[in-house]
Order: C-alpha cells, then structure tokens, then sequence
C-alpha cells in the first residue's frame, strides 16, 4: 500500500480507463451471468458488475469468474449474517491499540479511511479481540462503506461516488513490526480487499515513511497487485502539501496537519464523521431510486410515474430475463434429449456387443 520514493502519481477517476463501450460490455457481461443462472438479484447492479469488470481488465471470462468466486466467498463466509448480526463489543478496547476509521470526505466528495499503524499496539490489540473477529469486523465495516458511505457521499457530492482515499501513519514502523500475526492480519485484509471489494480504493497516502520502512515496504507490495500499486503515494514527514492538494484541512486531522479534532466524539478516528451520518442523507437513502440502478427496481411492475428512461432500462431488463428464461428452458429440453439418446447409445451399443460375441462364437476355426 506504498511506494518507495515521493513521486507524481497519476490518479484515475472511477471513469477513467473505460472502453468507449463499457455501458455494452457491462451489459455483456450481465446477459453471460444470466445465461450461466450467475447473477443474484442483490450483487447484479450496474457498479458490482464494473468493478468486477475492472478487475480483470474488461475480460468477461476472468471477470465471470472473479465475479462467482466473489458470490461463493459471501455464501461460504455468511457475509449477510456478519453484517446484520455480527457485534464487535471489543470496538472501544480495539481502537485504543490499533488507531483507525473513517473521517469526514475529500475535495471530490469520496470518504477518507486513516490508519495510524505507528500507535497500534498488536500484543494489547490481540488481547483485546482475535484476528478471526477482527476479520468479521472488517468485512462489517465494508458492507457498511458499499451500503452506506459510498451512496450517502453520491448524494452529498452530487455525482457517483465507490471509492475511498485512504491514510496510512507509517511512523516509526519497519520490519520487526511485521511479526507473524502482523503478517496473518495483514494477508487476510488484503486477500478480503482485492479478491472480494475490488476497485473501491481510490488513492492511498502513506506518510511518515522513514528509511526503516523501505525494507518494509519491498515485502509487503510483493502481495498487491499492479492496480492498487499505481494508486499509492509513500510520503516522508513533509507530506502535508500533497494531502492537502486532495483534503479541505477542515478535513483533516490536526495530528495530520489538519484543523479537525472532533472532539466532541472522543477524537477524529472515534467519530465517523460523515455524509453518511446526515440525518435527511440516511432518509434518502433508504428510497430504492437513491442508491441503486434498474437492477434494484421491482422487476414485476415500474411505476407509472417513473422517468422515462427508467422505464425503458427496465424493459431492457425484463426482455433481458425472458430470454434467458427462454434459452433456460431450450437447455433444459436438449439436456433431456441428450439423455435419451445416451439411453439409446447404451442399449444399442449392449446389441452390438452380444452380436460381436455371436460372430465370435461361430466363427469358423481356422487350422
């Protein structure tokens, strides 16, 4: 999640590095889900489907894939059951030992994420909960960041908002911080992240990187991809100016360089300030037309004061289903045919057999 020297790093926008025709290839890939009986209700919207597109480079088999590993990992995790019930009671005790949350959002409106890994304790942060609750903890929090925080910040900016800019404090760490369970931790976050919630991270600022943390570093960004690489900025200890260029300082933390102590909350990383927190922003987005796309309308009827083009996304979405239903049904009847004909094969082939044993019983003896 860093990078060994303060360079100028390119950072794209959600809509950057689309094919001209990605609203075609999303709808390709939707309609090869379909076809394949793939694609739950719930996880087939519009943004899951691109982000899992982007994952593999608009490649529709690896994406099907990535996309059906993804759906098995919720089924086989019980990720439903983690986000509605699971209670991290340790929450307190744990961000005292390992300082994190969200705070507030950028210039562009996205929520920003703070690590302050130099002040984790991982002995009394393992005392106070298990890597395991942890893990459930986490995958609570990014539920909460797809459900919650990235429609709330849409709504608050005014545009489509599914990424995070993320902080990391790095001070004072190096490698004997990378301890065993430090790397357990560290991989299963980060298999979670890349294999399960795919380009949702924005840009990554890590600062306060000294020289100890070089070597660090050459280990840890052997386990992440070349995507999320070209997102992050490693940063010494005069990293203010380029944090800045993409956080109010209203925004920011003063124990980052900023004029936010929160402390109303009990500190900025107790907080989790946010769009999300808005009481009228919490209200809209309960209403289905506020964070989802045709996908998450009611596919029995659209409602005759629904926009015109809503309507029609829908109609797509209907002719879509009819068919699939109707290529399901053509599988179906030439499954059963087959299997008729393997029936036939068998016993034809069981004919032949015995007549070959016939042939070879009077076969003439030849002296």
């Amino acid at each position: 999640m860093m990078q060994e020297t303060d360079i100028d790093i390119h950072i794209s926008d959600e809509s950057d590095s689309l094919p001209n025709n990605n609203e075609d290839t999303v709808e390709a890939f939707r309609n090869l889900l379909l076809l394949h009986g793939h694609l739950p209700k719930k996880h087939g919207d519009h943004n899951t489907l691109r982000r899992f597109l982007k994952m593999r480079d608009f490649d529709l088999e690896k994406s099907k894939d990535a996309f059906l590993n993804y759906i098995k990992w919720r089924v086989d995790s019980k990720v439903d059951f983690i986000s509605q019930t699971f209670k991290f009671e340790e929450y307190g005790e744990v961000k005292k030992h390992y300082p994190h949350g969200f705070h507030k959002v950028d210039k562009t409106g996205r929520p920003i994420y703070i690590e302050r890994l130099g002040m984790a304790d991982l002995t009394a942060f393992l005392k106070a909960t298990t890597i395991d609750r942890y893990v459930k903890y986490h995958i609570k929090e990014q539920e909460k960041t797809l459900t919650f925080r990235y429609p709330a910040c849409s709504i608050a900016a005014e545009k489509h908002v599914s990424s995070t800019t993320t902080i990391l404090d790095v001070s004072g760490i190096g490698m004997s911080n990378f301890s065993k369970p430090a790397r357990s931790l560290f991989m299963e976050i980060q298999k979670i992240d890349s294999n399960y919630y795919p380009e949702t991270l924005h840009r990554l600022f890590v600062v306060n990187a000294s020289s100890g943390f070089r070597m660090l570093w050459l280990a840890l960004k052997t386990f992440l991809d070349a995507r999320t690489l070209a997102k992050v900025q490693v940063l010494g200890p005069n990293y203010l100016g380029e944090l800045l260029e993409a956080i109010d300082p209203s925004n920011l933390p003063t124990f980052l360089g900023g004029n936010c102590t929160c402390s109303d909350h009990g500190g900025c990383l107790f907080s989790d300030e946010g769009p999300w927190n808005d009481p009228d922003i919490k209200e809209k987005i309960q209403e289905p037309s506020t964070i989802g796309d045709a996908d998450s309308e009611s596919m029995d009827q659209v409602s005759e004061n629904a926009p015109a083009n809503q309507k029609e996304s829908s109609g797509k979405i209907m002719i879509t289903l009819e068919k699939y239903a109707a290529l399901k049904t053509a599988v179906k009847d030439s499954q059963k045919r087959i299997e008729m004909l393997e029936v036939s094969l068998h016993e034809t082939k069981k004919v032949l057999n015995g007549l070959a044993e016939i042939i070879e019983a009077i076969q003439p003896n030849q002296t």
